[in-house]
């Protein structure tokens, strides 16, 4: 799997030659599940859509499995055996530079509902492996494949995640996305294919990827989205990537997005109060303490957040 990623020549990322996305033909919204009003967005989930190349996977793999990534980037939980995640833009330019992309924002903020960036750095182009026995043998049983889970059921840490194939699926059963609605009922979406995508509102809906049977590997990239309005909740947590993180990384990259936030909500709610006084409009208590409250649970929710972490702890 090694050698069979490298590449002739390391490139940057260019839309032109290495993005290939097309608006997905289904997407389902949160009214379809009964979740209406839940999230910050009223898409669902998306059905895969393609999103890069296979020049563009060529070189996420090369940077996924080159010298510096497996020294310093491999990362195991009870949740996922193997992972490779944070590599950042030194080890893994082409990956960095591909989802900061305006045009790749673009693609799957039209997916998503709504304009969206990456929530931060650490969380960029997280990578699930699985191989051999871990993808399973197929059996011929598509029934029996379509029912057993590659992950239980959980919702994510942050608002959207985009999951990108980087496997060629040909001959896979199995790798379908359950969603469960609103009403308890579990509905399936296809499995994606190499280069394809399928962008979800993960925090919001209790979801799990079923095992796909008959390939020799499954990797897949997760990358995970906020909205990019600093007025649009963030009720994001750190609970699914404490225990795979380098800590000190995670609360600096979380600390500064979220004091971001803040500074912009601050220095925007400062502006609308001299106009309001240039106005000669009088002071709203009642609104104002609003706002304040608003922000003061916006600061308790990163103080339940950030707390020491012991050796070896995991969650």
């Amino acid at each position: 799997m090694i050698d069979g990623a490298k590449v002739p020549k390391r490139e940057r990322f260019n839309p032109a030659k290495h993005l290939a996305y097309q608006r997905p033909e289904r997407i389902v919204s949160m009214k379809d599940i009964g979740l209406e009003g839940a999230g910050i967005s009223a898409t669902a989930i998306s059905e895969p859509f393609p999103l890069f190349t296979r020049e563009a996977i060529a070189q996420m793999r090369a940077e996924i499995f080159s010298k510096d990534s497996l020294e310093n980037c491999q990362y195991s939980s009870s949740f996922c055996k193997n992972m490779i995640r944070a590599m950042g833009p030194a080890i893994a330019p082409f990956i960095y530079d591909a989802w900061n992309s305006p045009e790749v924002l673009s693609g799957i903020s039209e997916v998503a509902g709504i304009e969206i960036v990456p929530v931060f750095d650490i969380d960029i182009g997280n990578v699930n492996i699985s191989f051999d026995d871990q993808t399973g043998t197929t059996t011929g049983d598509e029934t029996a494949a379509e029912q057993v889970p590659a992950f239980a059921w959980h919702y994510d840490s942050f608002p959207f995640v985009c999951v990108t194939m980087l496997s060629d699926c040909e001959g896979m059963i199995g790798g379908e996305t359950a969603i469960r609605t609103q009403s308890g009922e579990v509905m399936k979406l296809r499995g994606p294919a190499m280069g394809t995508a399928i962008v979800l509102q993960g925090r919001y809906i209790e979801h799990q990827a079923l095992k796909a049977f008959g390939g020799s590997e499954r990797i897949t990239m997760v990358t995970s989205f906020r909205a990019r309005s600093p007025f649009v909740k963030d009720e994001s947590v750190l609970t699914g990537v404490r225990g795979i993180s380098n800590v000190s990384d995670l609360y600096t990259q979380y600390t500064e997005y979220r004091l971001e936030i803040l500074e912009d909500r601050i220095r925007a709610k400062r502006k609308s109060e001299n106009y309001r006084a240039a106005s000669k409009r009088s002071f709203d208590v009642d609104e104002i303490r609003v706002w304040l409250e608003t922000q003061r649970q916006f600061i308790d929710a990163m103080l339940v957040e950030i707390y020491e972490v012991e050796d070896g702890e995991e969650e």
